[in-house]
């Protein structure tokens, strides 16, 4: 048996794959509606539409906007009940293992076939977690610098993370008012907010802790 009537988020910044992914899937998920988000900004203002009861999330971990594992934590604080399969061209164990630790319902290779895609997705939402065939998961190291900033990351509002992002993204607190539409002062109020949560006193010391959760920060026991 498998799904139907879902309403799913391909979140990846690749067109030709989100659309030959949609394809492909609509002949073995009867009834589902696709949404689009090809950065992290944009997965998160779909998910502010919340009359949508989305009921998956297939993410991309090196969107734009998103730090590794960033906004994958970020979901899964914000929308515990919301499933995330992680989709990545990374296939190594140490990234399946920090996927799965982080909260992901499931990882898929992007180089998995259709039927593997719908084998999972179908598997998810039956409420198992999935992954590709012949992997061993590594222990993570709980007390590790990666692990200590995801725990931080988790206790910022959405809204805070956002602004985190644009740091990273090099725009001036005018800048970031002007793009959210709120004032000057609230970016700074917001910014000392964010610097409180992640133990930092500064925009560089964010920005550097954040990125502590790129791809290449993996550290396994």
């Amino acid at each position: 048996m498998k799904p139907e009537n879902l309403n799913i988020i391909i979140a990846d910044d690749h067109p030709l794959f989100r659309n030959a992914l949609r394809q492909a899937l609509n002949s073995g998920l009867s009834n589902t509606r696709w949404f689009e988000a090809d950065s992290a900004d944009a997965l998160q203002k779909l998910l502010e539409q919340t009359h949508q009861g989305y009921d998956l999330v297939l993410l991309d971990l090196q969107m734009p906007g998103s730090h590794g594992y960033s906004t994958l934590i970020h979901l899964r604080a914000h929308f515990p009940e919301l499933p995330v399969i992680v989709i990545s061209a990374h296939e190594d164990a140490a990234t399946i293992s920090r996927a799965l630790h982080y909260g992901g319902a499931g990882f898929i290779p992007k180089s998995a076939s259709m039927e593997t895609f719908i084998e999972a997705i179908t598997a998810v939402m039956f409420g198992d977690i999935w992954l590709p065939q012949g992997i061993e998961l590594v222990e993570i190291n709980d007390e590790d610098e990666t692990d200590k900033v995801a725990g931080k990351l988790s206790e910022l509002t959405p809204q805070q993370y956002k602004v985190l992002q644009m740091f990273a993204e090099g725009l001036l607190n005018k800048q970031i008012a002007y793009d959210l539409g709120v004032s000057e002062a609230t970016i700074k109020a917001h910014a000392t907010a964010i610097f409180r949560k992640l133990g930092v006193r500064n925009r560089t010391q964010a920005v550097i802790a954040l990125q502590q959760l790129g791809m290449e920060k993996v550290e396994i026991n």
